[in-house]
């Protein structure tokens, strides 16, 4: 059962990846006339990215022992040096290129307000399955790219929602951002779930959106974590239709949706077709590989 949910959880990451990553802060099109009629739509290509590549390079680290922070940044560096990292920020970027100089990992992550984005969260999913993380281990693996206390609640916020679904204290029906508050620090983003969490059960998606819903992590993972609550009511398909639908960060915002709703539907409420879709991409070989050799069974200790 944990490896199902583990490769939900996962798989549902990716395909929200790819199918957001085809509208990434995508603006509206403006009221115009056109002679000759509308312009033709865009071509939508579906792409996996950072959010799905570093989260394949974490459960490669974790599944060979005990957590290293300085593995985890020697990872990054050999995949980004294999080319197999696109559209990095600014933060992750720049934590490579330093521990590609040989600076240690305690010195690589970004400090200050510009290292609050939401790198850290977007790749931590994988430790919600191995049961002896710690808190330690989580800010650790944050810091190695983002030393900033909001990114480190954001990751945090990430980690507690997928084990609230491994441990059925969330269910889909009952208030998960409510759930996470008491255990998360005073920051600004559990200020920003404190309000989503006061939101009427019918909220809509594009009601959280208004608050905000780009890369900042104090936007993105509050919107995010109040979208993956909507997977009971809409399917993942709809969930993720209707946050790409609101802009911002869609590639990430829609991993990490899919990433806490896959961990709690695990893959009965996975789609056929956005499986399938998935599936056509070129690098689907290289995440089955590595799922297929990563995962809780594989390395328990930390």
């Amino acid at each position: 059962m944990l490896r199902e949910k583990f490769e939900a959880c996962l798989l549902a990451g990716a395909i929200g990846d790819a199918w957001g990553s085809s509208f990434e802060n995508e603006q509206p099109a403006a009221a115009t006339f056109y002679l000759g009629g509308q312009p033709a739509a865009p071509v939508r290509r579906w792409a996996i990215t950072d959010d799905t590549q570093l989260t394949l390079a974490t459960c490669e680290v974790l599944a060979a022992g005990p957590f290293d922070p300085t593995r985890l940044g020697q990872q990054f560096v050999a995949y980004y040096r294999q080319g197999r990292l696109t559209g990095l920020g600014a933060s992750t970027l720049q934590a490579i290129r330093n521990a590609e100089a040989g600076m240690p990992w305690t010195q690589t992550g970004r400090r200050g307000q510009y290292a609050a984005g939401n790198g850290a969260a977007m790749r931590i999913a994988p430790f919600a399955f191995y049961p002896t993380t710690t808190r330690q281990i989580l800010h650790d693996a944050c810091a190695l790219t983002h030393r900033n206390e909001d990114a480190y609640a954001g990751a945090l916020a990430v980690y507690l929602a997928i084990r609230a679904a491994l441990d059925h204290t969330w269910t889909g029906h009952n208030n998960l951002l409510a759930l996470l508050l008491p255990d998360l620090p005073d920051t600004n983003l559990t200020d920003r779930l404190r309000e989503l969490s006061a939101y009427p059960p019918d909220a809509t998606i594009a009601e959280a959106a208004r608050l905000g819903n780009n890369g900042h992590v104090v936007n993105s993972v509050p919107f995010a974590l109040f979208c993956a609550t909507k997977i009971r009511n809409l399917g993942l398909t709809r969930l993720l239709l209707q946050l790409i639908a609101n802009g911002g960060d869609t590639d990430t915002n829609a991993s990490l949706a899919g990433q806490v709703a896959g961990a709690l539907v695990g893959p009965a409420g996975l789609p056929p077709k956005l499986l399938q879709r998935l599936a056509q991409l070129p690098e689907y070989p290289w995440i089955r590989s590595v799922l297929g050799r990563t995962g809780p069974e594989v390395a328990r200790t930390l």
